[in-house]
């Protein structure tokens, strides 16, 4: 099946979807493993899960492999271990809408790294836009304190997740620059396999993975099978189907539905509705459209 632009925003938003509600399994997780072991843990699925879907596929090739076999270490190191490694260690410190609006800075970065490479500033709008959303997110993670003048509490672990996000943004950049002739599931496969492994390798060194793993409950695993299938391994898919597609600086503008969708889901969870937060949910949404060019799409539609 062809993968039309429309489509691939589909796609991206679902992936920002399965992100989004990552953060309330994460917490799961986090009660009874450490976070390293948590997050390797998370990855073993993963890999274990998409491996089985390109043999299923029969979408194992070689010479994507011999072409990008270096990019891919290396997007595996920075984009799978270090930007969940960077975030799980910091969610121990910090409370996870802190992360998400740190994690909300990082369309802004791509879009920089993006310029500074292709020696080419963003659209106007589409800089207007990433501001409106991060106001927006800024908004409702804070709960309106930016406006009123409050203090902003910041959390220990914030320059760690911090980390994390330019990971990924560089992750998110890298991937457009550095991959090529391979298709979004093989990308995504080894990045993901590499990551893994590096994951594995700094839980063995710095954590007891064996012993926390036999101790920790259902609801732990549980946690990182779901964090593994759907926070994984279709998220990164459709999120690489996207950077193919649409380009990086596009797609990583979404990234701003990320702590939008985990606050929506904490609101389903706590059964409370904040105003502030809806107004801000609102911003963040009218910024990521004005960064998609959709002002120019509604008006050459106009007469």
């Amino acid at each position: 099946m062809r993968i039309t632009p429309q489509i691939a925003v589909v796609l991206t938003l679902i992936a920002t979807f399965l992100w989004g509600s990552n953060f309330q399994v994460t917490k799961i997780a986090l009660v009874d493993l450490p976070p390293w072991t948590a997050s390797g843990e998370r990855f073993v699925f993963a890999v274990l899960c998409i491996f089985i879907f390109m043999m299923f596929r029969r979408k194992i090739n070689g010479r994507a492999f011999k072409k990008n076999w270096l990019a891919f270490i290396c997007l595996g190191g920075i984009g799978i271990s270090g930007f969940n490694g960077a975030l799980f260690v910091g969610l121990q410190h910090g409370h996870p809408v802190t992360a998400a609006l740190i994690m909300a800075t990082t369309p802004v970065s791509a879009n920089i790294l993006e310029a500074i490479i292709n020696r080419r500033f963003p659209e106007i709008i589409r800089t207007i836009g990433m501001i409106i959303s991060l106001l927006g997110v800024a908004l409702v993670i804070t709960n309106g304190q930016l406006i009123f003048g409050s203090t902003v509490h910041i959390e220990k672990g914030v320059l760690i997740i911090f980390a994390g996000s330019l990971s990924w943004a560089i992750y998110t950049v890298g991937i457009r620059v550095f991959v090529t002739e391979a298709t979004p599931l093989e990308t995504t496969s080894w990045t993901m396999f590499f990551g893994m492994i590096i994951l594995v390798i700094v839980t063995i060194v710095v954590e007891s993975p064996v012993p926390a793993l036999l101790s920790a409950p259902l609801e732990s695993h549980l946690a990182s099978i779901y964090m593994g299938i759907a926070g994984s391994f279709l998220a990164y898919l459709f999120w690489n189907i996207g950077i193919t597609i649409r380009g990086a600086g596009k797609t990583a503008i979404f990234f701003n539905f990320v702590p939008v969708f985990a606050l929506i889901i904490q609101i389903i969870v706590e059964n409370r509705f904040n105003l502030i937060q809806f107004i801000g949910g609102t911003l963040t949404i009218i910024g990521v459209l004005l960064g998609q060019g959709t002002s120019k799409m509604f008006r050459r539609t106009l007469p």
